[in-house]
């Protein structure tokens, strides 16, 4: 029985404004309203998709 680490993340920035990509990205995350949170395994493809919006968001 491994316990699975999380990353909890918060929107801080809107994503009015911004790339496509970067609106799909904040979306795949689970992120929807300003300073919404969301709580994710800590896995290489979330860890990639934190690091392309983290302008948008904090790790909490």
């Amino acid at each position: 029985m491994t316990t699975q680490q999380t990353v909890k993340i918060q929107l801080v920035r809107s994503p009015i404004g911004t790339k496509e990509s970067h609106r799909a990205t904040v979306r795949g995350l689970g992120l929807r309203k300003l300073n919404s949170t969301s709580e994710l395994k800590d896995t290489p493809e979330v860890r990639g998709m934190i690091n392309k919006i983290s302008y948008l968001v904090k790790v909490l």
